[in-house]
């Protein structure tokens, strides 16, 4: 998923511009446009994410858009209308047919290459994943045995393992063989 990139006003189809106007704060350049006024406010978009706990272990999951064998948390965007805990518990059900017992908030981690704020649960479930088609496979990992990744969710995971007692190890931290075996 990509950012929306705005050129024309929304309004009146006139090219955005970037103009600098005064805004509580001071002046701040945003692209605005120059007919009607409309301004780009280019806010985060909210990013809901679930570390799902199943019978102790934690689910990952691939998103079946995903080149690769990447493994993610849970995520999704809210629906209007729901709150963040209403919208992660329907995208776990709808994402692993999976039922949450229990969910505690973790965090909110910015993910500013996604222009995204994401609001991170751990989310005790119970059921049989029936995985729907948007993610290809998962796994289902001892926490101890996870490897995070230095972006996004995978900051959300780290503060999520400390908070478990144990100390996350990062992918790239990771020694690697200098010939591997295939």
């Amino acid at each position: 998923m990509t950012a929306v990139e705005f050129r024309h006003c929304p309004q009146c189809a006139t090219a955005l511009e970037w103009i600098t106007q005064a805004e509580d704060g001071g002046d701040k350049q945003r692209l605005r446009c120059p007919a009607c006024g409309f301004t780009h406010w280019n806010n985060p978009t909210p990013v809901l994410a679930a570390i799902v706990e199943l019978d102790g272990r934690i689910l990952l999951a691939r998103n079946a858009a995903w080149s690769g064998r990447m493994f993610g948390l849970i995520t999704g965007f809210m629906e209007a209308g729901e709150s963040p805990e209403e919208g992660i518990r329907r995208e776990i059900a709808e994402e692993t047919s999976l039922d949450v017992t229990k969910l505690t908030l973790v965090g909110v981690h910015d993910f500013q290459r996604m222009n995204q704020l994401i609001v991170t649960y751990h989310a005790l479930a119970q059921g049989e994943v029936r995985l729907s088609p948007e993610l290809a496979e998962y796994k289902l990992m001892a926490p101890a045995n996870i490897r995070c990744w230095r972006a996004g969710t995978g900051f959300a995971l780290a503060d999520w393992l400390r908070g478990q007692g144990l100390e996350p190890v990062f992918m790239e931290d990771v020694q690697r063989p200098a010939n591997p075996v295939s």
